[in-house]
C-alpha cells in the first residue's frame, strides 16, 4: 500500500492506517493526520523531505519519516 511520502504534488489523498508505535504515532495523530482524514500534497521539497500538506483547511509540513507511517489510498 502507497504511504505519504509517495504521493505526487498536486493529488489528494484518504488516510487509511498509521504505521509506528507510542510517541511517533501519537505525534502524527497530534497534528490532525487521523484515519479517514483527506490529504492534499502541495509540494515537496526536492529531496523529499519536508512533504508540505493541507488536511483539515490548514497547512502542515512532515518530516519524510513521519509521512513514511501514513498509509494512503486514492480519495473517492
Amino acid at each position: 500500500m502507497a504511504t505519504l511520502d509517495n504521493v505526487k504534488p498536486g493529488e489528494t489523498v484518504k488516510v487509511v492506517k498509521l504505521l509506528g508505535d507510542g510517541g511517533t504515532k501519537r505525534r502524527i495523530m497530534d497534528m490532525g493526520v487521523t484515519k479517514g482524514v483527506e490529504v492534499y500534497v502541495r509540494k515537496v521539497a526536492p529531496l523529499g523531505d519536508p512533504v508540505e500538506v493541507t488536511i483539515r483547511g490548514y497547512e502542515l509540513s512532515l518530516r519524510k519519516a513521519e509521512a513514511e507511517r501514513v498509509q494512503v489510498e486514492a480519495a473517492g
